[in-house]
């Protein structure tokens, strides 16, 4: 007997749904027995099932938060000219676009969101920095900047 879905494979098992043949390649166990992809019926928990209205939301409310995070970054750098000032700085930019992002999608969560978050805040740092009252570049500013991203994203993973 031939696997349904892979048929250059040979197989003795069967879904114990429908009877469909099945290799161990497709085969998903379940408490009732093997079953084909289609009778398991493997859905993703709805926390991971994020639709298009939900990234636009995100990128909206992530947006708002990125351009008023970029702006008092800018500020607050150029009141306190300490050169370290941005590693304290950028984990509470991303921990606020991480934490607006997953309130604004009611706390679901997955890669596409961690994405977008992270690259509001490249866009926050890019604010600050050219604003007229913005902050001068420094090396420093790319580990800060990572540390930032890094904190956005576990706040959405």
């Amino acid at each position: 007997m031939k696997c349904a879905t892979h048929p250059h494979v040979e197989t003795n098992l069967t879904c114990a749904k429908c009877g469909k043949p099945i290799c161990p390649k497709c085969m998903v166990q379940t408490p009732v027995g093997a079953r084909c992809p289609d009778c398991a019926q493997l859905h993703k928990l709805p926390t991971y099932r994020v639709s298009t209205p939900y990234y636009l939301r995100a990128i909206g409310a992530g947006l708002g938060v990125a351009i008023i995070c970029g702006a008092l970054w800018g500020i607050v750098a150029r009141i306190i000219p300490f050169l370290y000032i941005n590693l304290l700085l950028v984990p509470v930019v991303g921990y606020a676009i991480g934490e607006v992002i997953s309130l604004s999608v009611n706390r679901k969560r997955g890669a596409g969101l961690a994405i977008v978050a992270s690259l509001l805040v490249i866009v926050s740092y890019l604010l600050s920095i050219f604003l007229p009252w913005g902050l001068n570049f420094h090396f420093l500013d790319l580990l800060a900047l990572a540390l930032g991203i890094f904190v956005a994203i576990t706040r959405l993973r």
